[in-house]
């Protein structure tokens, strides 16, 4: 289809409602605490930070995330709507997949039970790298870590390997990094009402 429901271009570039804030500084830094937390866990920095970071997958990462992403709904912004939903819905599913449905599968089943759950996000997140290249620099490399990030973590939830996880956990301590950045810069820059930290839009 060529327009929306409403009868406008799906082209059409996203209208920023000055009633309501930009959701994207609050999605990405519920993203980002909760990615920083969990592959520090991954690298064996601090392994039992994976209990702080199923706290944060429930809380802020997965709630606050999905406000966000509500927000981007009313904003009309179709990337942020589904990117925030999507990854606030992966962080509750994983708290889940964790702390109710993995002590009951058998240890034989484990590896592929991780495994599929991840490659099912690993896809996703490869097919939003595109799209994330209509927005800007800093979102784009959030995404392209990210996707390196997930392909790492799916090789090693397959193998469990821990090698290969401790790689993905290091990509995920990138992809945290680029994601507070991205935040950093969209609440400095609306505080200051300028250009402060730039993020290098890619629209055109």
């Amino acid at each position: 289809m060529s327009e929306s429901t409403a009868g406008k271009p799906v082209s059409e570039p996203v209208r920023a409602d000055p009633f309501i804030a930009d959701p994207a500084p609050l999605g990405l830094a519920a993203f980002a605490m909760t990615t920083l937390i969990l592959s520090l866990a991954n690298t064996k920095t601090w392994p039992a930070g994976v209990s702080s970071a199923l706290s944060l997958a429930l809380a802020y990462g997965g709630g606050a995330q999905i406000l966000a992403g509500m927000w981007e709904f009313k904003r009309n912004n179709t990337f942020g709507a589904t990117a925030f939903t999507s990854f606030g819905a992966f962080w509750i599913s994983f708290w889940y997949l964790n702390v109710h449905l993995a002590p009951s599968v058998p240890a034989a089943d484990l590896p592929d039970v991780v495994g599929t759950f991840l490659l099912g996000w690993c896809v996703f997140t490869a097919y939003m790298t595109i799209a994330s290249l209509r927005v800007s620099a800093a979102v784009a490399l959030v995404f392209v870590l990210l996707t390196v990030t997930f392909v790492f973590l799916t090789i090693g939830g397959f193998h469990s390997s821990e090698h290969t996880t401790k790689i993905g956990g290091w990509f995920g301590v990138a992809t945290a990094a680029a994601a507070w950045y991205a935040s950093f810069a969209g609440v400095t820059n609306s505080t200051f009402r300028r250009t402060v930290l730039p993020v290098f839009p890619l629209a055109r």
